[in-house]
């Protein structure tokens, strides 16, 4: 390995593109669950889970990225980290863990798609693989996580209130 490694990416794909976050930032990844629905005005929340007693708002990445695709049997969430925080983003698959050289990435070729989220874009032979912002992936969704979580600790307040018995 060169002096000059960049680093390892997690590879995944949405519809036939391939897109990687930085592994550091990828806490784990976990079999498609159904996450419990919960009102938003973001498109792109698919609702929340609960991960090891913590509840996490889990986002569509291709709803959030405007991309048009159906949801895949092989379907992941891919739990990302940032400053203490965690999020889940539905992704098709997950292909492989990538290690990359510094001259595999070209930090020019995202500027001014997608808004802020591609970071850069590695070429690895006859691929492009798109890098994308984690920031910007989870900082994207910092309102519709606080609506997500307001209205998942509304719904168990809700669901406790039903539970308790009647006087008769």
């Amino acid at each position: 390995m060169s002096d000059h490694t960049t680093g390892q990416l997690v590879v995944f794909s949405l519809g036939t593109e391939e897109y990687a976050l930085p592994i550091s930032y990828v806490h784990e990844i976990i079999r498609w669950t159904e996450p419990r629905a919960v009102a938003s005005d973001d498109p792109s929340v698919c609702g929340v889970i609960s991960l090891r007693g913590k509840i996490l708002p889990v986002f569509d990445l291709a709803t959030r990225l405007g991309l048009k695709t159906g949801r895949s049997d092989r379907a992941k969430i891919v739990i990302v980290e940032r400053d203490g925080s965690m999020a889940g983003v539905v992704v098709d698959d997950v292909e492989e863990v990538l290690t990359l050289e510094e001259g595999q990435l070209d930090k020019d070729g995202g500027s001014g798609v997608s808004g802020d989220c591609i970071e850069a874009i590695a070429k690895i032979e006859d691929r492009l693989v798109v890098l994308l912002s984690p920031e910007h992936i989870v900082a994207s969704g910092a309102e519709a996580t606080r609506a997500v979580a307001v209205a998942a600790a509304q719904a168990d307040a809700d669901t406790a209130a039903l539970a308790e018995p009647v006087a008769a």
